[in-house]
């Protein structure tokens, strides 16, 4: 196989107990992802699920992560093979999908990325096998270690069933999104609140418990989360994305810009 893809050396990374660290992207021009990749995020969370992404905008971010040299996760809106196969044949790095709640969920997104028998992935690869420049012989001695298979623990019940969920084989690990989490107890968006939290506690103790890492995905510039989360062990963490930076940037710009016109007004009047 020659050099580790990226989803081996994110696999090795982890393995270390080192944190991988990206962000994600909604805009749909694939030089947001590149220039993501360019300022250092090991991967860029391509985002199917909230976005107006379509296969051929999808197709070009991971082209442009590639360009980086960051890996490419792309989010699918839903759990569905017949959504997972388009993408696979793009060749991302890494497959990631939402709301999964029980261990026959995480079966059905599993066995939409194998190939038969292991699963029901049709044949078809595009740029997954280099645009038929890399052999089908050669592409399949190892399609099940070209990419992530990431599952996004989400909902009350899925934490519930976590240690069931994670004796599925072949899911690399599970990723925590609090937002959703907050939401399947009633406190949607309070992604502190003691219950919120203590949840979160607990994923990490089953991930403990059975040997695996875990992710999280993160609001840009939330510095007392990031710091939470490291200090719990993370090994796969999603700071932030594109809309939240400019945000972020713009707003810091103008409370200035204002702070300096009424500095200005103030030795005037004097």
């Amino acid at each position: 196989m020659g050099a580790l893809c990226k989803a081996q050396q994110i696999r090795e990374k982890m393995k270390r107990g080192e944190l991988v660290t990206g962000g994600h992207t909604f805009y749909l021009d694939p030089s947001i992802t590149e220039a993501l990749g360019l300022h250092g995020f090991e991967f860029v969370w391509i985002d199917g699920e909230h976005s107006a992404f379509d296969k051929a905008s999808t197709l070009s971010h991971i082209i442009a992560a590639a360009a980086a040299d960051t890996a490419s996760i792309v989010r699918v809106p839903w759990n569905d093979p017949v959504l997972v196969k388009p993408v696979l044949e793009m060749g991302p790095d890494g497959i990631l999908f939402p709301m999964v709640c029980t261990a026959e969920e995480a079966r059905k997104a599993v066995a939409a990325c194998m190939y038969p028998p292991k699963g029901v992935r049709g044949f078809g690869p595009r740029r997954a096998n280099r645009y038929g420049a890399m052999e089908n012989e050669e592409f399949l001695s190892h399609p099940e270690e070209s990419f992530l298979r990431i599952i996004q623990i989400e909902h009350v019940d899925a934490v519930r069933n976590l240690r069931e969920i994670l004796d599925v084989e072949g899911i690399d690990f599970p990723l925590v999104g609090a937002n959703d989490l907050s939401a399947s107890i009633g406190h949607l968006g309070d992604t502190r609140h003691p219950k919120v939290r203590a949840l979160c506690d607990e994923i990490v103790e089953i991930c403990r418990e059975k040997n695996r890492p875990f992710g999280v995905s993160l609001g840009a510039g939330d510095r007392e989360a990031i710091r939470y989360w490291i200090q719990k062990g993370v090994s796969f963490m999603g700071c932030g994305d594109d809309i939240s930076y400019i945000s972020m940037g713009c707003r810091a710009t103008m409370e200035y810009v204002n702070s300096c016109i009424k500095e200005k007004q103030i030795k005037a009047s004097e």
